[in-house]
């Protein structure tokens, strides 16, 4: 992770007695980018004009960008130095940013929000407010209580928030309206109690505080009306709503069973199928010996959980572009010596056995391969950076 800080103005500059150090900050904005260019300037501006007599910061996350978000950022710190940039290179997910973010500010208080100015900033200082005055942790942008509201979205989009609603009910401990929305201020303390329990998983970071929380945080819901997105181009896609699913399944059975072990499983067992599958039609359609059959549906096998675990399993660590034909080489070199015991398991039992059970020889040396696959995919392949 690199990190980029913006420098203060000059001493002449009559606005810098109250930007000089973010560390004096009273309350950091953390705001999670990625290709956010046409919106910092903006974003900036209305945090300025809401804010006024507050002593903050803001810390921008950005995974990565190609679109010159970072140099914008680094444009506006020459003259404001409460603006920060951390830009995080080979991993994505807003819930990780976001904790990176609070990790690297000193605030008693911090607030999450969106680049996209779909938040409403007006409701900042009665956020604040609430927090410094009266007793509660967490104060939360609501869309779903009197006042607030989804702006334009359509049915579709609005029945799939009420279903991630319902199901985040599974592992909450603390009833709230809109546990899916991105937009809350915290104590520091709040936060620091759930940190090091939270999975860090996917884009719906609320739901993982206060899952992680070791006791229920006390919170209070404001209402905003959800606003459209300002500039740029929306970052939900079929994969926020997989790694929310990963984010429930991790703390339902994270502490007893890592989630991705059981993905690696899962995906492991699609490929045992598919193994047999190519196994068989070697075997009885292509009338190979056992060994060449063996090591051909090994070898597709392979490949085929190689491309589900980089788009599911190692979702946050997905590797694309000549990353993926890297990724793929470097694992098909390595789990070569899966395949050799695999192969040589399997055909040691073959021949030394009844062939009418090649199906269940052919599961020990699948079984075999994938102990290695799993060790060599968490280590090398999906390494994290």
């Amino acid at each position: 992770m690199a990190l980029d800080v913006g420098s203060s103005g000059t001493s002449g500059d009559p606005v810098t007695a109250d930007r000089l150090l973010s560390s004096s900050a009273e309350l950091t904005l953390v705001i999670p980018t990625m290709n956010e260019c046409g919106n910092i300037a903006e974003l900036v501006s209305r945090l300025e004009r809401v804010l006024v007599g507050i002593a903050w910061e803001a810390i921008f996350v950005d995974d990565d960008s190609i679109d010159g978000t970072r140099g914008e950022i680094r444009r506006l710190s020459l003259t404001d130095g409460r603006l920060r940039c951390l830009h995080r290179i080979g991993r994505r997910g807003l819930s990780s940013a976001c904790i990176e973010g609070i990790q690297a500010s000193q605030s008693p208080y911090v607030a999450v929000m969106d680049a996209d100015l779909q938040h409403d900033e007006r409701l900042l200082p009665a956020m604040l407010a609430c927090l410094k005055h009266e007793p509660f942790d967490l104060v939360v942008g609501s869309r779903y209580i009197d006042g607030g509201g989804l702006g334009d979205w359509n049915k579709r989009r609005a029945n799939i928030s009420g279903l991630a609603t319902r199901l985040s009910q599974l592992v909450l401990k603390t009833r709230i309206a809109d546990p899916m929305s991105g937009f809350f201020m915290i104590r520091r303390d709040g936060f620091d109690r759930a940190v090091r329990t939270m999975s860090a998983v996917g884009f719906k970071i609320l739901v993982d505080l206060l899952a992680s929380s070791p006791k229920p945080l006390r919170l209070k819901e404001l209402p905003y009306q959800f606003r459209l997105r300002h500039s740029g181009e929306s970052k939900l896609d079929a994969f926020v709503a997989w790694e929310y699913l990963l984010l429930l399944a991790d703390k339902l059975i994270g502490p007893y069973i890592p989630v991705r072990f059981v993905l690696f499983s899962i995906v492991g067992g699609i490929g045992v199928v598919a193994h047999l599958i190519i196994l068989w039609l070697a075997l009885n359609v292509g009338h190979l010996n056992f060994a060449v059959s063996q090591g051909t549906a090994a070898g597709i096998a392979m490949v085929g959980n190689f491309t589900l675990n980089n788009f599911l399993t190692y979702s946050d660590r997905r590797l694309k572009g000549w990353g993926f034909v890297r990724g793929l080489i470097t694992f098909s070199l390595v789990c070569s010596v899966g395949i050799a015991g695999n192969v040589g398991v399997a055909n040691y039992l073959f021949d030394n056995n009844n062939a009418s059970y090649w199906w269940l020889f052919g599961i020990a040396g699948a079984a075999i391969g994938s102990v290695w696959n799993y060790a060599v995919s968490s280590v090398v392949t999906w390494k994290r950076k």
